[in-house]
């Protein structure tokens, strides 16, 4: 497509010359806002992608991907019902919760409140991302009616540790001559866990689930049931599934997507905006492409209108000052590239970093809900952002080449 001479050509006027520096300083920063653009989009992805994945692990992880809600009695036969989920396709387990608020006190006199949640031990082995991070204790103990595991971080707030007692208050008392009493009992921390997600971490409270009927007052039955699925975007169908399974039952089924729909879609939109915003960037970057080659075929009006004369047809000229825009635009596009893509596998580096040298908290996780700055490269995202970014630098060469081919070599050389 392009011939050894057309390529000769197109390196030499890439290759500035005394005189001719300011040109080649707007082809480098054009280069450079290409480059500049297509790293920060690749990144801005790739964080939006690594928070909204993190945020369903770590959520859906302590939550699970669907609940099962009694409408009429309680869920009594919740062995049964989770029988029954268990066989559907696409379910890894099921469990039944016992869940209620309390409040939380120490011998200190600390208080805060917190979500209290009964679950069996090997329900408790289950939850992969509470069991496979403990920090201290074990769920060995997690057995009996004096057990409790609680998060690093409220355990930090109450003062206590592995061995410690905290005593639950709830607000639903016992009725007596003396008016309503609230229903107070301590309980003996076994473990503590860190999951990584803030609000688990300093208000989640994991107790038995024998003790929670007992403490809740709910005897035999369950509040809920938790299912864990294989793959988090498939639970809609999951949904149908268990709502056929369950078909006659007096129960309310709710996924993920409907518990949680205003928050992730809260993030996806957010994604979407600034994946707009920074596509700005190149097209501001493709314009200055423009310009630079604009000005690159005024300045060679003469040699333009030599290589006419001496045989150079309008399309090889066309061809050499495509060239010459492409060469930018591949290369910045190259350049941000590898740019943004070195800069996300080194996120949290990079960000100590700063933190060190600024000495300021970046990513201040009661904000932001997760204790690291995630990062997720999506290779086909990558292409993406790639494919659009040769695309519009290439669009941009084709205006100033086209001015270039029609030079008229009897007006250029009659005005020198």
């Amino acid at each position: 497509m392009f011939n050894a001479f057309e390529r000769m050509v197109a390196a030499r006027y890439l290759r500035a010359r005394k005189g001719e520096r300011f040109v080649s300083v707007i082809a480098i920063f054009s280069l450079v806002g290409i480059a500049l653009g297509v790293a920060t989009l690749i990144i801005v992805m790739s964080v939006m992608n690594g928070f909204r994945e993190e945020l369903l692990s770590r959520i859906l992880g302590v939550n699970g991907d669907l609940a099962i809600y009694a409408t009429g009695p309680k869920l009594t036969d919740f062995d049964d019902i989770v029988g029954r989920i268990a066989k559907v396709p696409g379910v890894v387990s099921a469990m039944p919760v016992v869940e209620g608020q309390a409040l939380l006190t120490n011998e200190g006199g600390g208080a805060f409140g917190g979500l209290v949640r009964g679950v069996r031990q090997e329900d408790m082995r289950k939850l992969h991302v509470v069991a496979d991070n403990i920090r201290a204790g074990s769920l060995d103990a997690f057995q009996g009616n004096d057990a409790v595991a609680i998060g690093v971080g409220l355990a930090q707030r109450l003062g206590v540790n592995v061995g410690g007692k905290i005593t639950l208050v709830s607000p639903q008392g016992a009725a007596t001559a003396f008016g309503t009493v609230p229903r107070a009992k301590a309980y003996t921390v076994v473990a503590l866990f860190q999951v990584g997600f803030q609000e688990a971490d300093t208000s989640f409270v994991y107790l038995p689930l024998a003790a929670a009927q007992v403490y809740f007052q709910v005897r035999d039955a369950a509040t809920q049931i938790e299912v864990m699925t294989a793959r988090h975007d498939d639970v809609s169908s999951v949904n149908r599934a268990i709502r056929g399974v369950l078909a006659g039952r007096e129960v309310r089924v709710v996924d993920w997507t409907q518990a949680n729909n205003s928050f992730f879609a809260a993030v996806e939109v957010e994604r979407n905006v600034m994946f707009l915003i920074l596509t700005l960037i190149i097209l501001v970057a493709a314009f200055n492409v423009i310009s630079s080659l604009i000005m690159m075929v005024k300045d060679k009006t003469r040699d333009i209108a030599v290589l006419r004369t001496i045989g150079a047809g309008s399309g090889a000229v066309l061809r050499i000052f495509l060239m010459c825009g492409a060469f930018v635009g591949v290369a910045g596009t190259t350049a941000g590239a590898l740019l943004g893509i070195l800069f996300c596998v080194n996120i949290e580096r990079i960000r100590h970093v700063l933190e060190g040298l600024t000495g300021t908290n970046l990513f201040n996780p009661e904000v932001y809900f997760l204790s690291r700055l995630p990062a997720k490269l999506d290779w086909m995202e990558v292409a993406q952002v790639i494919a659009m970014a040769l695309v519009l630098s290439l669009l941009a060469t084709v205006y100033p080449s086209w001015r270039a081919a029609r030079t008229d070599p009897v007006e250029a050389l009659r005005h020198e």
